[in-house]
């Protein structure tokens, strides 16, 4: 029997949730073999441009920049007063560092909306911790990518073995909104749905 007092049967809301998006960066990206590059990035973006049309707290962490590049610009001027946390510890899980893992928490929010590059590490390990912190995470899956289709696979499967709930683009957007009688609906068609949708904005 469905437990209805299952948190996990709540749907996103701009209240409940934050948005965590791990190493998207230029040599990330670059070796992506296990999908299209552009659809993958675009998806990354439309989900930053959702969350700050709807005031969605977003924290942004990268691996490196000097080496790795600096995280994507089209995801940063959307945030231009907020820190890109870059890691002190080199580490694979995003949480790991202090200062990423401090503003998570200081959001007070219970809903991890997480996605990353590559797929079977950071953004695996990155949710895995969320998951032990006691979080509900959601993996937004068509914005990340790896370096073989199966290192890909098996990521998502090993997320949802541990109990990380599949999201993706669309269907994250159209959570956060609710519904067409969204004082942002407009703006969400004409920003996300119409530039990064597969149907609505056709």
């Amino acid at each position: 029997m469905i437990d209805l007092k299952d948190k996990k049967l709540d749907l996103l809301t701009d209240k409940n949730s934050v948005l965590v998006l791990v190493d998207y960066q230029p040599s990330m990206i670059k070796s992506i073999a296990s999908g299209d590059k552009t659809l993958i990035k675009n998806a990354a973006i439309g989900a930053a441009k959702a969350a700050k049309i709807l005031d969605v707290p977003v924290v942004l962490s990268t691996i490196n920049p000097g080496q790795n590049g600096d995280f994507f610009p089209e995801i940063t001027r959307l945030f231009p007063d907020q820190e890109v946390f870059s890691r002190e510890i080199l580490s694979f899980d995003a949480f790991e560092d202090e200062k990423t893992w401090n503003a998570v928490r200081a959001t007070g929010r219970e809903k991890l909306v997480i996605s990353g590059l590559w797929t079977s590490m950071c953004f695996t390990y990155t949710t895995l911790h969320g998951l032990k912190e006691g979080h509900q995470v959601y993996g937004l899956i068509d914005a990340a990518g790896d370096s073989t289709p199966d290192a890909h696979e098996y990521g998502v499967q090993r997320m949802l073995q541990a109990g990380v709930i599949p999201i993706t683009l669309e269907s994250l957007v159209s959570e956060w909104m609710h519904d067409w009688e969204n004082p942002k609906a407009g703006e969400l068609v004409k920003e996300v749905y119409s530039k990064y949708g597969a149907m609505i904005g056709l």
